[in-house]
């Protein structure tokens, strides 16, 4: 065969496979699944735990905040703690590409559920980022006031934890291209 001989201590390209760089894929892979699932994880917590009562309220009359008042942003603890479930659980095939770097099916099934985790996780996202603005601005034409004036601990929270998510969001564009092509490449 033309490319693998050896002639006068060449090596030709072909003589070394291709499984260096997939394994590197692979192992990028497994880097970026931890580094968003602490993102994720991180966000949830964050959110979940926000709440915030005024201190001049009287012991009958209290004004709190809680992240629970919300609906929005309720759907983004639940769909950051779905995803950061699924990228706990895709750890497990990530290490099976890091073992098996030619597997093509399974790259394949985790490209098509991290690209359904992406859309839950940029939906949650979006829809607390929404109320975050709200939270900050108000809306004069609605007759919604901003709360951040008074409640400026539990903004600092919500906003804080959209960082986490949005991290995420980016992790996951780069998981699926990084799939992509490590399945072009086999």
């Amino acid at each position: 065969m033309k490319g693998d001989s050896i002639e006068d201590g060449e090596v030709s390209k072909d003589a070394f496979p291709r499984k260096g760089v997939a394994r590197g894929l692979s192992i990028m892979d497994f880097i970026l699944r931890i580094i968003a699932a602490a993102a994720t994880l991180g966000s949830a917590l964050a959110m979940g735990t926000t709440n915030e009562t005024l201190p001049f309220a009287t012991q009958f009359v209290q004004f709190r905040a809680q992240f629970d008042d919300l609906p929005s942003l309720v759907f983004f603890v639940m769909g950051n703690a779905v995803v950061c479930g699924y990228l706990v659980l895709s750890l497990v095939i990530s290490v099976f590409h890091i073992i098996r770097s030619k597997a093509v099916k399974s790259r394949i099934l985790l490209v098509a559920l991290d690209t359904i985790m992406l859309g839950l996780l940029t939906a949650s996202a979006s829809a607390a980022t929404a109320i975050v603005y709200i939270a900050h601005n108000g809306n004069a034409g609605a007759n919604w006031f901003a709360i951040c004036q008074q409640y400026n601990s539990f903004c600092e929270r919500i906003s804080g934890s959209l960082i986490g998510s949005f991290v995420a969001v980016a992790m996951f564009i780069i998981l699926i291209i990084l799939s992509v092509v490590a399945i072009s490449r086999n």
